[in-house]
């Protein structure tokens, strides 16, 4: 049975890029019982391990690839994966040169970012929470794909978040991603509560993307139809939520 995804025709979509197969899955599709119905992918919530292994076969024979689901821990660390690379290695990006192995990243309500170089022939994906982001996840990933040779024509695509509308951050969130970047405050508005901000964690990433150089952003233009928090009907949300399943976003070279 086919998992749903993303499509390029809606307003959440998937880009059309020859030469990749680019995935994004919903909650939807899958075996597990609430609260984690029905498409969790992640091992590490609390749901039925059988369960998640059962949703984790629909997706790789729903995509026609093997995807490689990482241990994130809101870091920095840029991975390469191969045939060979196991479930389970602590990383928050990936990269790849080897056909079939897919890029993954889980997210429910961090954004996941995709990169292709067609010229280069390289894919990469990266998990950018907040965190990630201040500890320079996307500048990292940057770096391992320029030394592939993938600047030049490397386009990029973000998926669904937590939308501008939904994620109230505190000062230290603020301070940490303004402290680096003073522009970044655009991405900031003031809370009705002192101290609290909404953040546009998308508008973040590209401001990001944008200072290293990225030309072609494609994805989350910061609009609700992208917000997981919104989108209870498509998408898990953890802020939502608490417990959540988790759905994910990945790459792969055909």
């Amino acid at each position: 049975m086919p998992v749903p995804t993303l499509s390029p025709d809606s307003p959440v979509w998937l880009p059309s890029w020859p030469g990749v197969r680019v995935f994004c899955s919903t909650r939807q599709g899958g075996v597990s019982a609430p609260p984690f119905d029905s498409l969790n992918l992640g091992n590490h919530v609390g749901d039925n391990p059988d369960h998640v292994a059962q949703n984790r076969r629909r997706l790789a024979d729903s995509w026609g690839v093997q995807p490689v689901f990482l241990t994130q821990v809101h870091g920095n660390q840029v991975l390469e994966i191969t045939p060979q690379t196991p479930d389970g290695v602590e990383a928050d990006a990936c990269w790849t040169r080897t056909p079939q192995s897919a890029c993954t990243i889980m997210v429910a309500d961090c954004l996941p970012v995709l990169f292709y170089s067609p010229q280069a022939r390289v894919v990469a994906a990266a998990h950018a929470g907040w965190r990630g982001l201040a500890h320079g996840v996307l500048e990292n990933t940057l770096q391992v794909l320029a030394d592939q040779g993938a600047m030049d024509d490397l386009r990029v695509w973000l998926g669904p978040c937590i939308g501008p509308g939904a994620f109230e951050v505190g000062q230290d969130v603020f301070d940490a991603l303004t402290g680096a970047d003073p522009l970044a405050s655009s991405a900031f508005q003031p809370h009705t509560m002192p101290g609290k901000y909404l953040a546009d964690l998308p508008a973040l990433a590209r401001l990001r993307l944008r200072s290293q150089g990225v030309a072609v952003l494609q994805g989350n233009d910061s609009t609700p139809s992208w917000c997981t928090h919104h989108r209870a009907d498509v998408f898990f949300s953890h802020r939502r939520d608490g417990l959540s399943g988790r759905f994910a976003a990945g790459i792969a070279l055909c």
